[in-house]
């Protein structure tokens, strides 16, 4: 039976269908849950889609202690989360959880300190971790020690936040003091936590992240290097399209695993670094705790399955060992990279590994269902889009030729 034990992932959108292609590409059973069912994710050929009323909060509680006394009762299947808030709610409710699903998770108060962004910069500080300087900013008392720091800085929130994300970027960068005041101001009016921390000089081939999978004994049962080639928005957004960075596999795995092993991280998790182009060095940005990143398949498709390596931990099976690849693989979220080259000035191949594949992260040939209703819904806006225009009433119907 331990072989057939399914996994289920939390969460659909591009980290959930990579982690529940991954897992199909090892022949697990999956089960992919989310609220939304229309989700174009939720018709992937890897996974059972199955409807839950939230991701995150007390429902969630709810609905996995339903499926696991029903659905999934007597099989105890390895849990996947890959949203932030998951992480929150599960970690919370560990004890209630833990005997109806499988998961490793860091200690409480560990997943409370390393998910909040100022938690994580005192703690790389206490172990000494290539960090650049912070300020945390909570009430407007604060704002004369961004004087502390060198400009340019990054301007971002503390944790995640519902209100922060409706009305601004993930990130900012502010050339100058009077630049980040004034747009600290502006969010200090929707939530009182936001950090300040001194900008690392490079572009966005010069970010690298270290994937990993830590089992029970704080050793990585599965490590992988990656570098982004492009983020969206450039310099301050997520992933648009990334590759493995073999190069620096040994140095950014060990550093990765010292940090993981001393702040006490168990489960999956991943760091995020920046290489400063004046001194050539990584510098710590932020890690991902208790989920998978969202650019997780990328180490599947280059030899590394790590959400396998997790479920074979989990039920004390062999990990596997990494798969030799022919090619390097690129993975990216199509729209995303072509917006970030033409804002960049680039071809949509600059940067990409000579000889490479490019796996996008939602269309696949052998898995053609969730780009089928990606592209029917694009058309169905579309076409709302210039039938609201063309309705009695609207500027262009009433409008001369």
């Amino acid at each position: 039976m331990t072989a057939d034990t399914p996994a289920v992932v939390l969460g659909a959108g591009a980290n959930g269908l990579g982690v529940a292609r991954s897992l199909a590409r090892a022949r697990v059973p999956v089960w992919l849950l989310d609220a939304d069912m229309r989700r174009a994710e939720m018709h992937t050929r890897a996974a059972k889609p199955l409807q839950i009323r939230a991701t995150h909060g007390e429902t969630l509680v709810e609905d996995l202690v339903r499926l696991g006394t029903t659905q999934f009762s007597g099989v105890r299947p390895v849990l996947f989360l890959t949203q932030e808030e998951s992480v929150k709610t599960i970690s919370h409710h560990r004890d209630r959880l833990s005997a109806l699903y499988r998961f490793s998770l860091p200690p409480m108060e560990v997943v409370d300190t390393l998910l909040h962004k100022e938690g994580f910069q005192r703690r790389a500080e206490q172990l000494g971790s290539p960090i650049p300087p912070l300020v945390h900013v909570r009430v407007l008392a604060d704002l004369p020690a961004l004087g502390e720091l060198h400009y340019p800085v990054v301007v971002k929130p503390g944790e995640r936040n519902a209100a922060y994300a409706q009305q601004f970027k993930k990130a900012y960068r502010a050339g100058s003091a009077a630049e980040a005041v004034a747009l600290i101001r502006r969010i200090l009016l929707v939530m009182a936590d936001v950090v300040v921390q001194e900008w690392i000089e490079g572009p966005d081939s010069n970010i690298y992240f270290c994937l990993q999978y830590v089992d029970q004994y704080g050793q990585a049962a599965g490590s992988f290097a990656g570098r982004k080639i492009r983020s969206w928005p450039p310099q301050v957004g997520g992933t648009a399209s990334c590759v493995a960075a073999p190069e620096v596999h040994t140095e950014l795995s060990a550093m990765t695993t010292r940090f993981f092993q001393a702040a006490g991280v168990v489960g999956m998790a991943s760091m995020e670094y920046k290489r400063d182009t004046c001194s050539g060095e990584f510098r710590m940005v932020e890690p991902t705790i208790g989920r998978t990143d969202y650019q997780e398949e990328v180490a599947t498709l280059n030899g590394v399955n790590l959400p396998y390596a997790a479920w074979c931990s989990e039920l004390g099976l062999p990990l596997p060992p990494p798969a030799a690849t022919k090619r390097p693989v690129v993975w990216r979220v199509r729209s995303e990279d072509v917006q970030s080259a033409a804002a960049q000035g680039q071809r949509i191949t600059q940067g990409y590994p000579r000889g490479g594949q490019v796996a996008d992260a939602v269309c696949r040939w052998s898995d053609p269902m969730p780009c089928l209703v990606q592209a029917l819904r694009h058309v169905r806006r579309a076409l709302l889009s210039r039938t609201s225009k063309t309705m009695p009433g609207s500027p262009v119907a009433g409008s001369k030729p």
